[in-house]
């Protein structure tokens, strides 16, 4: 099934859902584990009857699910075809059928709640130590360059520990963080950057980079290690216009 652009995503109005990093996130929250299981097991009845499913968790007073299709299509301009892990129409039909699901058990979304976490590496050779963090985090070789065409990143299968990309500090020789190495990548919905901003400079921590916000937005601690805030452009967009 074809990968949906982030446009076409931001347009189909998923209210309770949040598109952060390669997936649709939603919360919703429940009074107790009893409620999240019977939410949770009309949600598997609603997936059953469409082949598809969402990853999820179930914490003290609420539930998180995330859709991602592991086959979505990417066509170069060539017409060259890649397997990618993206959001198709499988899961925003999904996306609008589980939002019915919760509306039905009374339940509230939290969307501004959502966020999803993933590394940096800063390194030029990224091809030569690739296989030696697909090992320390998955045990998988075929760990490595899952899901993106041509890319060395490390995606786990199973979704237990974060994503892991791989930047060449040589695409930007001004950046003075390169030297850092390591960098955390959180992706939060777009109404929640700004209050996240906020706290983050209230507790201490610099902005140092807004230049591409509130696509990205670096903010550092005291001690100059720096994050990166990331919305996805297109959901911004969408809700500016709004």
């Amino acid at each position: 099934m074809d990968m949906l652009t982030g446009d076409m995503i931001a347009e189909a109005d998923l209210r309770d859902w949040r598109k952060l990093a390669q997936g649709l996130h939603a919360r919703y929250l429940v009074g107790d584990f009893a409620a999240a299981v019977r939410f949770l097991t009309a949600v598997s009845q609603a997936g059953d009857a469409l082949g598809h499913h969402p990853r999820a968790t179930i914490g003290t007073g609420y539930v998180d699910l995330k859709l991602v299709s592991e086959d979505a299509v990417y066509r170069e301009d060539d017409g060259t075809e890649h397997v990618v892990e993206w959001v198709t129409q499988q899961d925003v039909d999904l996306a609008r059928r589980i939002t019915d699901l919760a509306a039905e058990h009374s339940l509230e979304p939290d969307p501004a709640s959502v966020s999803d976490l993933e590394l940096g590496l800063d390194t030029a050779s990224s091809a030569t130590v690739a296989p030696v963090w697909a090992a320390l985090l998955t045990g998988d070789a075929d760990a490595q360059g899952r899901g993106t065409p041509g890319g060395d990143e490390i995606r786990d299968a199973t979704g237990r520990v974060p994503h892991l990309w791989f930047d060449d500090p040589a695409d930007d020789p001004a950046d003075e963080a390169a030297a850092q190495r390591i960098h955390i990548e959180v992706y939060v919905p777009p109404e929640a950057v700004g209050p996240r901003i906020a706290a983050a400079v209230a507790a201490g921590g610099t902005v140092v980079d807004d230049s591409n916000a509130p696509s990205l937005t670096v903010i550092a601690d005291q001690d100059g290690n720096r994050a990166v805030l990331c919305v996805d452009a297109a959901a911004a967009r969408k809700a500016a216009s709004d």
